[in-house]
């Protein structure tokens, strides 16, 4: 039984009770860290170049200074989430606000890289403690179905878009000020969630949970960051036997954290949870459909800066336009899904997402911009539709009191996912690219930058067309796991005749 004091406590009406200003007022005060949140992920993509001017970092410490955040962010995530249902959600988030803008002060003005990485790092740890709860309070301020049904598809939307986000909003800001202020953008709405929180967000904590497992999280930890790294590896550098072992051996302490998790009375996971169908599926769907976006991402990045010719500033503010698709697939689908079932719309979304990968295989050098960014928004539309519906079923599916694990769980999945789809889309990219090159040299072989850097006229468009082709094949890999995902979403987040609700949500 779960306890809730604050300002929304003492509800005892046994129907669902609507939400009103003060919620819908909450929800939004949730949404702007969790944009700056998200927009951590790519913020530095730009700011980089100055960074290295400035503190000349390795080559070694520019990767961790890129990938530090994301790192600790999802590793982190399963521990803050069940933390949070112990201690209080709304106390997490206050402790993650506070952490989240002080190391992004520190971060504005750290003077070497080794201080970057370590406060990038620091902002994984507050990130981690803001996601998974603004999504499981949602849960706790929304106890309307349809209600919620549209503030999970607000939260999927903004998180989404934080991503696209981030680069424009950093390379806007370098135009102006000095490198630092990626980071102290992220203040204002820091403070502003410090001030507001105690007004308007309910405090929620599971006071029958038993003492917090630090084994558990530990293993949760240690499980997780070899299996993303290693898979960053295999992406970045292809198939090697050290990233090989890395993910065998987080694998190997995720199985054994599992098996703990099922001997205990007070689990970090509620390995029952993950066994009901509207749960695991939308974990499951979610996995593939991030995986699809973060692996093409890379590609069309790629495709806009080196073989159309736009700048950094440019690409980004053109990736804005396949974002829109955002807008228009979320709403929609929660529309769809009040008067069909939630399973059907979702595979549906899914079938446009990946009919929107298949135009993608019809992109070449030549091709029109709108063409390729009209597919793009195809897609998006499509599979932020599924995936908003994904996240309501999956947090309707956990029991109020478990919320903030239920969410951590489905984030990871998420964390796990982008890191998937980088290195199998980007493998299967770059076997198609290098096999394309011929007997090109070497550097201009491995990858596209080094084409461009070592190979002019017939020979560069020959390596453009190879790339375009690599960008082809990874479009219809997209497709495949998107088909799969509306598989999924058929066979195991469909109501069938004479069932209930896949996803039960304690109501």
């Amino acid at each position: 039984m779960d306890t809730t004091t604050g300002p929304l406590a003492g509800r005892t009406d046994p129907a669902p009770q609507r939400a009103g200003r003060r919620e819908w007022t909450a929800l939004a005060v949730l949404m702007l860290p969790l944009l700056l949140v998200s927009m951590d992920v790519s913020v530095l993509y730009f700011a980089i170049p100055f960074i290295s001017e400035d503190l000349a970092p390795s080559s070694t410490q520019q990767l961790w200074i890129l990938d530090m955040y994301g790192f600790v962010l999802a590793g982190l995530l399963i521990t803050m989430g069940a933390l949070g249902d112990r201690v209080g959600r709304r106390r997490l988030v206050l402790a993650g606000a506070g952490v989240f803008g002080l190391a992004s002060v520190a971060a504005a003005y750290a003077d070497s890289p080794q201080l970057l990485i370590a406060v990038r790092a620091l902002l994984g740890v507050g990130g981690a403690a803001l996601m998974p709860s603004t999504l499981a309070l949602i849960r706790n301020l929304f106890h309307d179905e349809k209600q919620r049904a549209t503030a999970v598809t607000a939260w999927t939307g903004v998180m989404t878009a934080g991503i696209s986000f981030g680069p424009v909003v950093s390379g806007a800001l370098l135009e102006h000020f000095w490198w630092g202020s990626v980071f102290l953008i992220n203040l204002p709405a820091m403070l502003l969630l410090l001030i507001l929180a105690p007004l308007l967000l309910p405090e929620v904590r599971q006071p029958s949970s038993g003492r917090f497992d630090w084994p558990s999280a530990v293993l949760s930890l240690a499980g997780l960051l070899p299996v993303i790294q290693g898979v960053k590896e295999l992406a970045r550098n292809g198939v090697e036997l050290p990233p090989i072992l890395m993910i065998m051996a987080g694998f190997g302490l995720l199985y054994v954290f599992v098996r703990r998790q099922s001997r205990l009375a007070h689990p970090l996971v509620d390995l029952e949870l993950l066994r009901r169908r509207g749960y695991g599926g939308a974990v499951l769907a979610n996995l593939f459909a991030i995986a699809a976006t973060v692996g093409m991402a890379v590609f069309l990045t790629q495709y806009l800066q080196s073989v159309l010719g736009k700048s950094p500033f440019e690409a980004a503010l053109w990736s804005l336009v396949p974002a829109t698709g955002a807008f228009v697939g979320a709403p929609t689908g929660a529309v769809l899904a009040r008067r069909f079932d939630r399973g059907t719309v979702m595979a549906c979304g899914f079938a446009v997402s990946a009919g929107g990968f298949l135009a993608l295989t019809w992109v070449r050098t030549d091709s029109a911009l709108w063409f390729t960014l009209a597919a793009c928004a195809v897609y998006t539309s499509g599979l932020v539709a599924a995936m908003a519906l994904a996240n309501e079923l999956a947090l309707g599916a956990a029991p109020p009191e478990r919320a903030g694990s239920a969410a951590a769980v489905l984030e990871s999945g998420q964390e796990l996912g982008g890191a998937l789809g980088m290195a199998v889309l980007g493998s299967v990219g770059a076997a198609v690219y290098r096999h394309g090159m011929g007997d090109a040299p070497a550097a201009a072989r491995e990858t596209l930058g080094g084409a461009l850097a070592s190979l002019h006229g017939a020979d560069l468009e020959a390596a453009f067309s190879a790339f375009t082709r690599g960008l082809d094949f990874a479009a219809l890999c997209a497709a495949a796991l998107m088909a799969g995902a509306a598989g999924l979403a058929l066979t195991l987040l469909r109501i069938r005749r004479g069932e209930g609700d896949p996803a039960p949500s304690g109501r």
